[in-house]
């Protein structure tokens, strides 16, 4: 495989604008760890700036949502066009492995992730918690 096929960049954008929300979103798969994140959720530019530093990707995020009502349609937008900004990016997925699994210690959690990019969605999620809400964003699975 040539080199040059390897080296393509690695980035998408996307504009999203739904009843409840307005995003732009950059993504870089090859990046250097940089965020510009504008929600109006704070824990989820928490969450988006840690993505970004601990996967060495770039990401701009310019969201707007109807906050007012609840946190999750900008939190659930943000998601898709992440799903759809990282598919474009990794185009054929030429040199990538398929599957990958990690165990990541932080402070008194211990998450597990494996992931398979073959275009087969599926999210099975098991989290217990100690509140319904992190901050402002309720959490549905408490109730």
């Amino acid at each position: 495989m040539a080199e040059q096929e390897l080296q393509r960049e690695r980035r998408a954008e996307i504009a999203r604008r739904t009843n409840e929300t307005d995003i732009k979103l950059a993504f870089n798969v090859d990046g250097e760890g940089k965020s510009e994140i504008e929600t109006d959720v704070p824990f989820l530019n928490h969450m988006l700036d840690l993505f970004t530093k601990h996967g060495q990707f770039d990401l701009k995020v310019d969201a707007k949502g109807d906050v007012e009502i609840d946190d999750h349609h900008t939190t659930e937008d943000i998601g898709i066009c992440l799903g759809q900004t990282l598919r474009e990016a990794l185009g054929d997925k030429r040199g990538i492995k398929r599957y990958a699994n990690v165990f990541v210690p932080m402070d008194e959690a211990l998450a597990q992730v494996a992931i398979d990019i073959s275009n087969r969605p599926h999210l099975e999620y098991r989290a217990e918690y100690p509140s319904a809400t992190v901050g402002e964003l309720y959490n549905g699975a408490c109730a």
